[in-house]
């Protein structure tokens, strides 16, 4: 049976900034927010390198929608694993880790700053999708910044993403 959904190239404009941070390291990779770009990407290229990938969602459609296209084997040394978030408190528990590239673009968009707090002194990168000033009023990005020795933001397209750290000097960052 096909889904009908309604797709924008918008939804991609991360895609530079991640691959170039996936390029950047060799370690596990958190996924907040499935979509129809980074979940086929990442699912992807964390296989060709044997990384492990978790993906939560919190949509339960969604959740079901995505996570069916990517399932691994389990004679697979590969691990893509999901989990459907009924409460993102839940998910403290298992973003409680340290992470090489974590991306956040998850829904509520209220919900973002929380887990980038949590992630602040875990994560190498932090990649944030929909970073742009005026989207502020949505998504409370400056409440985060500060947490955070090293910004990037890359605004070529819009809606722009920023990449954090308090491990990497991302002053040579670029794509």
């Amino acid at each position: 049976m096909a889904t009908n959904m309604n797709v924008s190239i918008r939804y991609s404009t991360f895609l530079p900034v991640l691959m170039e941070v996936m390029n950047r390291t060799t370690g596990d990779v958190l996924e907040l927010g499935p979509g129809v770009f980074s979940t086929p990407y990442l699912h992807w290229i964390c296989r060709k390198q044997q990384r492990y990938l978790l993906t939560l969602e919190n949509h339960e459609m969604w959740f079901n929608f995505v996570r069916k296209y990517y399932q691994t084997g389990k004679d697979k040394p590969f691990r893509h694993r999901f989990v459907f978030m009924k409460d993102w408190e839940d998910a403290e528990k298992l973003i409680n880790k340290k992470w090489d590239v974590v991306l956040v673009d998850h829904s509520p968009s209220a919900r973002r700053v929380e887990e980038i707090r949590k992630l602040a002194n875990l994560a190498q990168y932090i990649i944030i999708h929909d970073a742009d000033d005026f989207k502020e009023r949505n998504y409370h990005y400056s409440q985060i910044y500060p947490l955070f020795k090293y910004r990037y933001d890359f605004r070529e397209v819009e809606p722009g993403t920023t990449v954090l750290s308090n491990f990497v000097d991302l002053k040579d960052f670029s794509v």
